[in-house]
């Protein structure tokens, strides 16, 4: 009698693990030397002039001469200045009132934009026309729209727009909000119409099913769902708020007087205006220091990105 032996079946699980642990580690080497060259200009390019600046913050300069080390002297001229104060304040005036401003208007727009009719895919390309130009010459059109002599209001005998917009405190704070708005809010709502059509549509005809209307859909299921489209979109106008300097430069100068003196502006004019490269950069390394600050306490005020969410799904 013939026995014929059970067939072998092969360990197949160690092999099949091993060699994806394997390709796994193959593969981890191109990845690496790809993210190489990001890493190298991000270093040559953003950490050494950091660090520079820093350095710089201890010594005495005036840009051309030989550099002396003078200790905290800097940072002790600068924090005991009541000018750096007034510039911190204006910095973050401008810089949550453009927020109050810009986060529910790009939210509005960024939603209407989401929707699938033909005729807003033109009115996306048009509304991100503002984004396209120059903050410089925004700037210089505006200055001349705004003269009270030969400016809109003057041509178009419009007594409210004849008023003197940038020679007064408050109207040159609110004239540069508004630019800073129309110019940034385009980009928002680019980013805000994206997190949008991430929602999956089974919410909303849920929603529609329970009787929902299109107000309470978008307070219960839009905002909810664009949680962290807008910490997102937060960060990049806070951080971004930090460094306005071409438009606010040559619309106002940082005036009338220095109602327009951003930090930014205050860095410019004692670094190349007084030639104060010393106290410059410790203006300079402020900016950042807040920069990292406010990042972090939105980035925590956000949560932790890995939660549960249903946007995207």
């Amino acid at each position: 009698m013939t026995v014929t032996a059970p067939p072998v079946v092969p360990a197949t699980g160690r092999n099949v693990s091993s060699d994806a642990g394997g390709s796994r580690v193959g593969r981890s080497g191109p990845v690496a030397w790809m993210v190489l060259p990001a890493l190298v200009l991000f270093v040559v390019f953003g950490v050494v002039p950091l660090i520079g600046v820093v350095v710089l913050s201890f010594t005495q300069w005036d840009g051309l001469g030989p550099i002396h080390a003078n200790g905290l002297a800097n940072w002790r001229s600068v924090l005991s200045d009541p000018q750096t104060w007034h510039s911190v304040y204006v910095t973050f005036e401008i810089m949550i009132l453009s927020w109050a401003v810009q986060t529910p208007m790009s939210l509005l727009l960024g939603t209407f934009l989401a929707g699938r009719q033909r005729y807003r895919a033109f009115l996306a390309v048009l509304y991100f026309i503002p984004l396209l130009l120059s903050s410089a010459a925004i700037a210089i059109t505006y200055k001349a729209l705004l003269d009270p002599n030969f400016g809109l209001g003057a041509g178009l005998h419009i007594g409210f727009l004849t008023q003197d917009w940038l020679g007064k405190s408050n109207l040159a704070i609110a004239v540069v909000i508004f630019i800073v708005s129309w110019q940034f809010i385009p980009f928002h709502s680019l980013i805000y119409q994206g997190g949008v059509r991430q929602i999956p549509t089974t919410m909303y005809e849920a929603a529609s099913i329970d009787g929902a209307g299109r107000i309470r859909q978008f307070f219960s299921i839009t905002i909810p769902q664009l949680k962290y489209t807008i910490i997102t979109s937060s960060t990049l106008m806070v951080v971004g708020s930090l460094t306005f300097f071409d438009l606010i430069f040559v619309l106002t100068a940082g005036g009338p007087g220095d109602a327009t003196r951003v930090l930014a502006l205050d860095m410019y004019k004692r670094g190349f205006m007084s030639n104060q490269m010393g106290p410059a950069s410790v203006i300079a390394s402020i900016i950042v220091l807040l920069g990292l600050v406010l990042a972090l306490l939105l980035r925590r005020l956000g949560g932790s990105t890995t939660a549960s969410q249903q946007e995207g799904a």
